[in-house]
């Protein structure tokens, strides 16, 4: 009784190998269709090949230095004041870390690049204009009149699009974001960010790259030293209109003098009017004084806070293009079309066992 589970093992397992040898029996006695059918998808991967497009890469890096937040990467915490949140003096906020190259990626700021104006074969048009080009999207649009007529001037105000431009615009950012841009730090002791812009159109890589970090850095820059900004200007309003008043009551310590002028001393009544504009020299005097130190700090303050925004290396032609390569396509497609034939005679062999059993 010890024995028989050993027995029946053993009977199980050479079933399994008798199994095994029969299947591949079958599938050996298949091989003029398996190397056919592997013949055709290599063929069908050479032609995917020639009409798949190369795809161009654009790399731009750079560094971000704030004296303020201790530079590098932590000068991007500023940013947390352009969803107006009082983050402090120190800097911090929520733009740290990867909340940082999500703004690179947001919708705001790729759609402001896509209406940046670009040069293309001596017109001036915008990247959005250039986009459509290039996937030949017009094409398709000339049976449609709402929006055969419809262009991305960067000249128009964003203001004034309509919902199919919004509508067209989203695509198009949706497409980008999805495959055709990376931004992220390649390694995290290090506060360089690059971004990655991936196109079927060299040129438009090259420029959309460019250009998306330009307005970005334009709105880091604004929104970091933007409350800087404000107190500087504040102050040299103020300082002004002072100046202005200090001015008045020289003019009028001036005038009154003259009016007094030989004026018997018993009569010091008439002396009063110079006194009070004397005080309001000094006075004048005293708070110029204090706002021109204050306009002065307030502009270092303003040199501080501005962010030093350098680009370390700049997308340079000819782009590096990565292409599906024939020999690629003859292996891929060779090997996937014989993995499925295969696996259609597995299934189309297990069918017919289970319909004799099924007839037994």
């Amino acid at each position: 009784m010890d024995n028989k589970p050993i027995v029946d093992d053993e009977i199980s397992l050479k079933e399994l190998i008798n199994k095994a040898q029969e299947w591949y029996a079958y599938l050996l006695s298949q091989w003029k269709f398996v190397v056919f059918a592997g013949i055709i998808g290599a063929a069908l991967g050479v032609t995917y090949s020639y009409t798949q497009k190369p795809i161009y890469k654009a790399t731009l890096s750079f560094a971000l230095e704030d004296e303020k937040g201790g530079g590098g990467l932590g000068g991007a915490l500023g940013l947390a004041s352009s969803f107006g949140l009082d983050v402090g003096g120190s800097g911090g906020g929520i733009f740290t870390g990867s909340n940082l190259t999500e703004l690179f990626k947001s919708r705001s700021m790729v759609e402001k690049t896509l209406l940046s104006p670009v040069n293309v074969n001596g017109k001036i048009i915008s990247l959005a204009e250039m986009y459509i080009q290039n996937n030949k999207w017009r094409k398709n649009w000339e049976n449609n009149p709402k929006i055969a007529s419809i262009q991305f001037s960067p000249e128009v105000s964003r203001k004034n699009f309509t919902r199919t431009q919004d509508s067209i615009l989203g695509v198009i950012y949706n497409n980008l974001s999805k495959n055709g841009l990376v931004v992220g730090v390649k390694d995290k002791k290090v506060s360089i960010i690059s971004i990655d812009v991936s196109s079927t159109n060299e040129l438009f890589a090259k420029n959309f790259c460019e250009a998306l970090a330009k307005e970005v850095g334009e709105f880091y820059i604004e929104t970091k030293s933007k409350k800087a900004r404000i107190n500087m200007t504040i102050l040299e309003r103020q300082v002004d209109s002072v100046r202005g008043e200090l001015n008045g009551s020289i003019t009028g310590v001036a005038v009154a003098n003259d009016n007094t002028f030989n004026l018997n001393p018993a009569m010091n009544v008439r002396r009063a009017p110079s006194s009070r504009r004397q005080v309001d020299v000094q006075a004048n005097t005293a708070i110029l004084t204090e706002l021109v130190k204050q306009s002065e700090m307030a502009k270092v303050t303003l040199r501080k806070d501005t962010p030093l925004i350098q680009v370390i290396d700049k997308p340079i032609l000819p782009l590096p293009k990565e292409k599906f390569g024939r020999l690629k396509g003859l292996i891929y497609g060779g090997f996937i079309s014989g993995f499925l034939v295969v696996i259609f005679l597995v299934i189309r062999k297990f069918l017919k066992l289970l319909l004799n059993k099924d007839d037994l």
